[in-house]
C-alpha cells in the first residue's frame, strides 16, 4: 500500500489525525467484505475514499458511523481507541454521516428538517400536546449557516420544493448544525448539475477552513481532485493507496483503483 505515513496533508505537519483506522476487517457470512483498511483524517482535512463498486467503501463508511463494528482492527477518534457500537455513540462523539438517500422528511419545512429528532419544544398539556418552537430553532441555526456560507430559501420552506443541491445542502446543514468534528458525505454531488454540484464543493471546502474533517466517497474523480487534500483508495477490501492530492495525477489514483498496478507511488 502507498503511503504517506501519518502527514497531515492539510496543514503539512504530522498532527494526531481526529479519525485512525488501523487494518480494519469485516465478515458477513462467506463474504469478507473489509480484508484490511487503513486511513486517517486530519481536522480540517477532505479526504476521499474511492474505488470500484464492491471495493468496500460503503462498508467502511458503515464502521465509522456505526451501523456496523469490525470484526478485527481498530477505530481511533481524537487519540484515543473508540468502540463504535451504534450511530447515537458515533454522533455524541462528532461524528455525522450524511448518506445518498439523504434521509431528509419531505413534508417538513427545511428548520423542521435541520432540528429532525432535536426540535425545541414547550410543553402546553403534560404528556399530551407540544408546541415546536420554530422561532427560536430559526434563531439557533441562522448564525451557523450564515458563519459557514451555507445560503438556502427562508427557513420555513417546504423541502418536497427544493432543488437537488439544496436538498444536498440542507442534509449537510443539518449534519454540521451541532458542532460535529468529522462528516462522512456518501456521493455528494450524485445526479446534481453543474451549479449545484459547485456550490455542495464549496461547502465541502469551508467545512474543511473551519476546522471540521471531512470524509467523501465519491466515483467522480473531477470533484475529488477539485476538494480532496488526500485520496485513499480500496480495491477488493483492502487499502492499496494513499495519495497526497497535490503530489499526484488522476490516472495513477485511476491504475489503483482497477489495479493496473499493484503498487502506486504516493509522489507521483
Amino acid at each position: 500500500m502507498s503511503d504517506v505515513n501519518g502527514v497531515n496533508a492539510h496543514t503539512g505537519s504530522g498532527a494526531q489525525p481526529l479519525l485512525k483506522i488501523d487494518h480494519i476487517r469485516k465478515r458477513f457470512g462467506a463474504v469478507q467484505a473489509l480484508s484490511d483498511v487503513s486511513l486517517e483524517v486530519h481536522p480540517g482535512e477532505v479526504v476521499a475514499l474511492v474505488g470500484d463498486n464492491g471495493a468496500g467503501k460503503s462498508t467502511t463508511i458503515k464502521m465509522i458511523s456505526g451501523v456496523e463494528v469490525p470484526d478485527e482492527g481498530s477505530i481511533s477518534f481524537e487519540g484515543r481507541e473508540v468502540h463504535l457500537t451504534s450511530p447515537a455513540v458515533a454522533e455524541q462523539l462528532g461524528i455525522q454521516t450524511v448518506y445518498q438517500d439523504l434521509a431528509l422528511c419531505d413534508n417538513l419545512d427545511i428548520v423542521s428538517n435541520l432540528f429532525l429528532g432535536r426540535e425545541l419544544s414547550r410543553t402546553i398539556i403534560p404528556g399530551v400536546v407540544k408546541n415546536i418552537r420554530k422561532a427560536e430553532m430559526e434563531e439557533r441555526a441562522i448564525p451557523v449557516l450564515k458563519e459557514l456560507g451555507i445560503n438556502l430559501p427562508p427557513l420555513n420552506t417546504q423541502v418536497a420544493s427544493l432543488s437537488g443541491g439544496q436538498r444536498q445542502t440542507v442534509a449537510v446543514a443539518r449534519a454540521v448544525l451541532w458542532g460535529s468534528k468529522l462528516v462522512l458525505l456518501d456521493e455528494p454531488t450524485a445526479a446534481l448539475g453543474v451549479t449545484q454540484t459547485r456550490a455542495v464543493l464549496d461547502l465541502i471546502l469551508r467545512l474543511a477552513e473551519k476546522g471540521v474533517g471531512v470524509l467523501v466517497i465519491s466515483h467522480n474523480m473531477s470533484d475529488v481532485f477539485k476538494v480532496a487534500d488526500r485520496i485513499v483508495v480500496l480495491r477488493l477490501g483492502r487499502t492499496v493507496a494513499n495519495f497526497v492530492k497535490k503530489d499526484t495525477h488522476m490516472d495513477a489514483v485511476v491504475a489503483a483503483i482497477t489495479g493496473a498496478v499493484e503498487e502506486v507511488p504516493a509522489d507521483r
